[in-house]
């Protein structure tokens, strides 16, 4: 069963936050639009890399009125430890949530049964604590933050514009459609 169109689960965690530990609840997420990025691991490979790109990304996020979750089931104590040491994780302004109890992981689907780590999941969530979009990779591909977010520019308009859709590759400022009997057959 897809997690999209459904709400988040109750949470707690602790997370890092402008070199001081926080506490990151379901509430903390609702009121504006949030974007969790699971990955499985600190002082890794391809993980930081997806980390450093949201960092270059981040200012774009919060013009759009997007706050980024970054999660693995590391403990808080790990991400601060790797921030101090790693120059591309030394980027990071967003909100990394330690995930040790894996109730998040859990949560939102991505938890690697038997390993203790989080598969590459991408949750885009609206206002509301809804679930709008999903992507979970394999483990040797890295996302893109650039595509992360024309998904939610397009999650955005939809949200905004009831009767219309964004179609493949649509960019902001394109041209939507408006679902109707008169293009059965016709796009």
């Amino acid at each position: 069963m897809s997690l999209v169109n459904t709400q988040i689960k109750p949470f707690k965690a602790q997370a890092l936050r402008d070199g001081k530990f926080i506490e990151v609840t379901e509430a903390t997420l609702k009121g504006k639009w949030a974007v969790m990025v699971f990955y499985p691991a600190d002082f890794t490979f391809v993980c930081p890399t997806e980390l450093e790109d949201l960092a270059d990304n981040y200012a774009e996020f919060q013009k759009l009125g997007v706050e980024v979750y970054s999660v693995s089931t590391d403990t808080h104590f790990s991400h601060k430890a790797w921030h101090d040491t790693s120059d591309a994780i030394k980027k990071i302004k967003y909100t990394m949530i330690g995930d040790p109890t894996w109730e998040l992981s859990q949560n939102f689907e991505v938890l690697r049964a038997g390993q203790g780590l989080a598969d590459r999941g991408t949750f885009i969530i609206d206002p509301n604590g809804v679930i709008q979009g999903v992507e979970v990779t394999a483990e040797g591909i890295g996302r893109d933050a650039k595509e992360l977010l024309r998904k939610v520019k397009a999650a955005q308009y939809v949200a905004s514009h009831p009767g219309e859709v964004c179609p493949a590759k649509w960019k902001e400022g394109e041209k939507t459609l408006a679902p109707s009997l008169d293009l059965v057959g016709k796009i």
